[in-house]
């Protein structure tokens, strides 16, 4: 593990743990985050703990094209049962994947200052959200950094206050980038949740070729 300062390059990603753990510091600045992203490195901790830069091997990506959407989602999709919209409430969907209780999660890594500078990085149209709403609530949403120049989505967080809200709108946003010519999501960690959409794992390797 490697204690780096504001004026410290990352080390290089082979270095991680077998965790994928790979350095620890305090610096969350847009610039900072802009590099690690680039680098296929992403900022992970507990309110409690200091900033943990990770870069796991292997790596949860979901290739749009294998996008898996269950029987159970058609219907929804089909009547429209949520309206989503893209960077209208970013501050308010990074809100909300907070505040949400997450099961085997003590308190929340978004803290005030991740949220000040994944603001910025929105003003500067490297952060981007997904909101789903019923009727004029937000009742799901998720959001990450896009990576445009490579073709490339970071997933962060999502959140839903209703059933299928926030698969929902992942739905609605691979379908989205798919049609950008997006070639690849970054999910970072291994769920189930991931897995059932389509997500699968591949070497840390592969997935920084899509970086290059």
């Amino acid at each position: 593990m490697y204690f780096i300062g504001p004026a410290d390059e990352f080390p290089p990603v082979s270095l991680a743990d077998e965790d994928g753990l790979l350095a620890i510091g305090r610096d969350l600045s847009p610039a900072r985050l802009k590099d690690a992203y680039y680098k296929g490195i992403f900022p992970w901790y507990n309110e409690d703990q200091p900033v943990l830069w990770w870069s796991p091997d292997p790596r949860m990506v979901l290739f749009p094209e294998k996008l898996k959407i269950a029987k159970s989602m058609r219907p929804l999709l089909n009547q429209n049962r949520f309206r989503v919209t893209f960077n209208q409430e970013f501050e308010k969907v990074m809100e909300n994947c907070g505040d949400i209780d997450r099961k085997g999660q003590d308190g929340t890594w978004i803290t005030d200052e991740i949220k000040e500078n994944y603001l910025e990085l929105h003003r500067e149209g490297f952060a981007f959200s997904t909101e789903v709403w019923k009727e004029s609530e937000l009742v799901g949403g998720l959001y990450g950094l896009y990576l445009r120049d490579k073709k490339i989505f970071c997933g962060e967080s999502m959140f839903a206050k209703e059933s299928n809200a926030s698969k929902f709108g992942f739905i609605k946003l691979v379908e989205k980038l798919k049609n950008e010519g997006v070639k690849i999501i970054d999910c970072q960690v291994y769920t189930s949740h991931l897995e059932s959409l389509g997500a699968e794992e591949i070497p840390r390797s592969q997935f920084l070729e899509y970086l290059k």
